[in-house]
């Protein structure tokens, strides 16, 4: 149970997340921000649960679909994103909408669950008890949130100082960075798909 809950948080990557969503902690409050990020982890929490307990089953017996397509497809989107981000900055990032539930989804997916995430959750259902897999998400997107809301005030208080600029800048180096290592994650997705499938 407890490495996979550790498998699992490196792939979801809590100060990736953090990163990500740093240019709307400009835009909300801290009690918008906490409920759309609470919101974005219900959802995420929900379709893990629904990956977990039918997730080999639609995709192999229903759906005729091998899971390293979804890997590879995962990756595509994987790469994308980095590559914009890359190019862009924090134009690239997560932007305002008018409607926090969007917003909520947008969070949800591709970034808090995406291929990787949810091929580790269909693994998961042969290795641990349906109740242990449950609690072991319940932990995983637990500290996930807590997580990035410890960042965000560590933050704002960096923020409330003569520090703030040296922060900006920085962080503008921190989200193209980011973007290599997810482009990066995303390559390596497509590579170990097409090994799978042509190679095993």
């Amino acid at each position: 149970m407890i490495s996979a809950i550790i498998a699992y948080l490196v792939l979801l990557n809590p100060f990736a997340l953090f990163l990500y969503l740093e240019p709307l902690m400009v835009d909300l409050s801290n009690r918008q921000f906490n409920i759309v990020l609470a919101k974005a982890t219900l959802i995420s929490f929900m379709i893990t649960l629904i990956f977990f307990l039918l997730g080999d089953f639609l995709f192999q017996k229903i759906l005729k679909i091998d899971i390293e397509s979804m890997r590879i497809l995962g990756g595509i989107v994987l790469f994308s994103f980095a590559y914009f981000n890359i190019v862009k900055g924090r134009k690239g990032y997560i932007q305002m909408k008018e409607n926090l539930n969007d917003l909520a989804s947008e969070i949800a997916l591709p970034f808090m669950i995406g291929a990787g995430t949810l091929s580790l959750t269909i693994m998961m259902r042969h290795q641990l008890p349906f109740w242990i897999g449950v609690l072991s998400f319940l932990i995983i997107f637990s500290f996930n949130h807590i997580f990035v809301m410890l960042l965000k005030a560590f933050k704002d208080q960096i923020s409330k100082r003569k520090f703030k600029v040296a922060y900006d800048k920085n962080m503008q180096i921190l989200l193209r960075f980011n973007g290599f290592i997810v482009g990066a994650v995303g390559i390596d997705m497509i590579v170990t798909g097409i090994k799978t499938i042509f190679f095993s």
